[in-house]
Parts: structure tokens; sequence; C-alpha cells
């Protein structure tokens, strides 16, 4: 296959996930996430085993990837549902610290344009209470992980795409190659060999 074939663009497109992925990890790790961080983890590892069956040509692990991808779609509606308080659900729960932490979204704090507000001095936060809010943001932290989500969604079904388009390209291949003779046990010309008592023949030449 050509360089702009499906399989190349899905080799940049799983490239460009995982290095997305491993962005949102270090953030989720900043902010205490849990829940993201172990699902993150699970990503990266389904993103390595696509890429992975893509170069090699092996079509059960882009299956694996392409399912994980539609399992990725849902992950993300569902952050992107949480942070802009979709349905009921806050983005002051402690759901995504599996209630270890009082944490949030490192945005809370870092957002663009969010500046600290000077506390007095001596002054902590009690154990396990989240730091205060950041101030004057541009952007709330909770649109700031949607649009993560955002981009992950758009990246997974592309990917999800691609991924059924390159099964069928290698499932053709190999069919093709089995109906040539790919993958019988003898070769598809061979001579016929001569008795062995035609070679112990006498030849009797004319008188």
């Amino acid at each position: 296959m050509g360089c702009c074939s499906g399989r190349c663009t899905l080799i940049f497109l799983c490239t460009f996930q995982l290095v997305t992925a491993l962005e949102r990890q270090v953030f989720d790790f900043l902010g205490y996430q849990w829940a993201p961080i172990l699902v993150t983890f699970l990503h990266i590892v389904m993103v390595i085993l696509g890429l992975f069956g893509t170069v090699q040509y092996r079509p059960r692990y882009v299956v694996v990837y392409a399912v994980w991808a539609a399992f990725w779609v849902t992950w993300n509606v569902f952050i992107t549902c949480f942070y802009l308080e979709v349905g009921g659900l806050s983005k002051d729960s402690e759901l995504l610290t599996f209630n270890l932490s009082k944490h949030r979204s490192w945005w809370r704090e870092h957002g663009p344009g969010c500046q600290r507000e000077e506390q007095p001095a001596g002054w902590r936060p009690p154990d396990g209470q989240a730091l205060a809010p950041g101030v004057g943001c541009a952007l709330a932290h909770g649109y700031v992980e949607a649009l993560h989500s955002a981009l992950q969604i758009l990246m997974a079904l592309v990917g999800f795409v691609y991924a059924c388009y390159v099964v069928s390209v290698f499932t053709e291949e190999e069919d093709s190659f089995d109906f040539i003779g790919g993958f019988d046990p003898f070769p598809l010309y061979h001579v016929t060999e001569k008795p062995s008592r035609l070679l112990f023949k006498r030849a009797y030449l004319p008188a």
C-alpha cells in the first residue's frame, strides 16, 4: 500500500493519539483524577496495540483497537457531560477521584489567564480539601476539559473508520493470497516425476 493509504493514515493517527493521551494523562495526574488516569492508561495500551497491528499486518489487533475506540468515544462523552454538568452531573463531585480526595481538575487553578488569590500568611487548606480556584480565567476549567474530550472523540471516530477500512484491506489481501495458492502445501506448478523403473529401463539402439 502507498504512503497515502489508509494504513499509513491510521499509523499517523495512532501516533497522534498517543501524544494527546500522554498529555492528558499528565494533567490528570496533576489533578489527582484517578478514574481518568486508569481509563487513559488502558487507552494508551489499546492504541499501542492498534499501532502494532497496523504496522505488522495483524487485523485482529486492529479489530481490538476499533472496539476500544467505540468505548473511548462513550467515555469522553461522559466526561464532557460531567464537566458541562449535563443530566444532573456536577463537576464539583468527587466521582472522578473515587472519593479519595477533594481535588478537582488541574485546569481549575491553572487554566488560561487564571490568577491565584493571595491567601493570608500561614493559611493552609484543610487536609484533603481542594485549593481555591483561580480567578479571572479566560476559559473555565469545565470547558477546557470538554475541549480535550471533544478532540479525543473526533480522533476516536476517525480512527474507528480507518481501522475498519484497514481490517477489510488486510482481509482481502489474505483471501487473494490464499486464492493464488499461497497457502497450498504443494507448488501450483510441479513436474510429474517419472516412475523409478523408467530410470533403469535399458535403451536399445537400432542396428
